[in-house]
Parts: C-alpha cells; sequence; structure tokens
C-alpha cells in the first residue's frame, strides 16, 4: 500500500490525488486551486506540476495542464510492460517472500471478497495485492520501475473491475497466483500473474471496443 505523502511534497500529493482518483484523465489542474487545497504556496505547486508534465503525467491543452489520457497503442505498450516486470516480481516472490508476506497476500484476497460489491474500492484493493507481491520480491530496483508503470496506470479513466463479474474473477487468480507463491514455483507464479494481467487487458479492449461502437 502506498505510503501518506510528506505535507509539504506538492509532487506526491498531487501523484496520489491522481492515482486515488481525485484527478482523472481531462482534469484540468489550477495552481491556484491546488494551492488551496494542499495548503502550500504555488511555487512548489508550479514546479511539481513542471516534473509531471515532463513524466507524461500530465498534458497541455491550449494553456492549461490536464491530466493525460492513454490511447490505444499507449495502454497496449503499458499492459506489455507491466505484464512483464510483474511475472517477474511474483517468480521472485516465490523464491523471497517470508512466510508472514505470503499469509498477509492469502488474507488480502480473502478480505477483498467483502468489496465485490464497490469497484473502486476493489479497485484500490487491486493496487494494494499486487504493491504487496511487488515488495515481496525483495528486489528494490523492481519495485521502483512497478511505481512507475502503476502511476501511469492511473491515467485509465476506468477501471477493468467495474465490468460485471470481473471481480469475483480477478480475487480467483490472485488467489492462484498466491497459491504458487507459497509453493515456491517461480514459473507457475509468473504464468499466473501474466494469464491475469492478459484476462484484464482483454477486458479493457472489450470495453474499448464498445465504447467506440
Amino acid at each position: 500500500m502506498p505510503s501518506t505523502p510528506h505535507p509539504t511534497d506538492a509532487h506526491a500529493l498531487i501523484l496520489d490525488a491522481i492515482d486515488r482518483g481525485t484527478y482523472g484523465p481531462g482534469d484540468r489542474l489550477v495552481e491556484s486551486e491546488l494551492a488551496d487545497r494542499f495548503s502550500m504556496s504555488r511555487t512548489p505547486i508550479r514546479e511539481a506540476l513542471q516534473r509531471l508534465e515532463t513524466q507524461s503525467l500530465l498534458t497541455r491543452d491550449g494553456r492549461s495542464l490536464v491530466v493525460a489520457s492513454l490511447d490505444h497503442d499507449q495502454m497496449a505498450e503499458l499492459y506489455a510492460v507491466r505484464t512483464e516486470l510483474e511475472a517477474l516480481a511474483a517468480s521472485l516472490a516465490a523464491k523471497h517472500a517470508a512466510p508472514e508476506e505470503v499469509r498477509v497476500l492469502r488474507a488480502m484476497v480473502e478480505e477483498d471478497r467483502a468489496l465485490l460489491d464497490d469497484a473502486q474500492a476493489l479497485s484500490r484493493a487491486n493496487r494494494r495485492f499486487h504493491a504487496q507481491i511487488h515488495r515481496a520480491s525483495h528486489n528494490r530496483y523492481l519495485v521502483q520501475q512497478l511505481g512507475m508503470v502503476h502511476r501511469s496506470m492511473a491515467l485509465m479513466a476506468t477501471t477493468s473491475l467495474a465490468v460485471p463479474g470481473r471481480g469475483e474473477n480477478a480475487l480467483e487468480e490472485h488467489a492462484r497466483i498466491v497459491d504458487a507463491i507459497a509453493a515456491g514455483d517461480g514459473a507457475a507464479a509468473a504464468d499466473a500473474l501474466r494469464a491475469h494481467l492478459s484476462t484484464a487487458f482483454e477486458v479493457r479492449l472489450r470495453e474499448e471496443a464498445e465504447r467506440l461502437g
């Protein structure tokens, strides 16, 4: 689960607001409004917005900065990278996770079943679950790279977990990933993670096709 941003870190505060869905793709970010929201001067806000634009999390719309959105190709590229990095994390977790970490993962799966009627809460829980796998890999460089990938995931306007039936299926997929990690089977854990994200990507593609008609 992401740590709470330091109250004086404008970049982290804005990033956290995007990650939590306070600001979604296409939303305009205004210096003065952000300064009021976070009770800080406009200078660190301005510097944070410039940094977020450099990181391609914000884009220009005339003179305004708005939260970026992902087109079809960007989404496909993101899933390709995410899938391989997450599969590596699962494989490493199978080798290095402590028994306590495995128990936490298993408990997350069971506790998340109570959230099946709340897609947004389930989406947040899903991020916590994946972040726990990242940490269980015990590879700080991989965790950093996956952090960047998951920040970009926030640029998708909807969660695939909102599709009827997807939440329950996703939790079953999570359970299979945990079983493989608990068994110390790195190859099976990686395969289960790849299958999980392949299904999630397919759900998003179906959503996109229906939206575009």
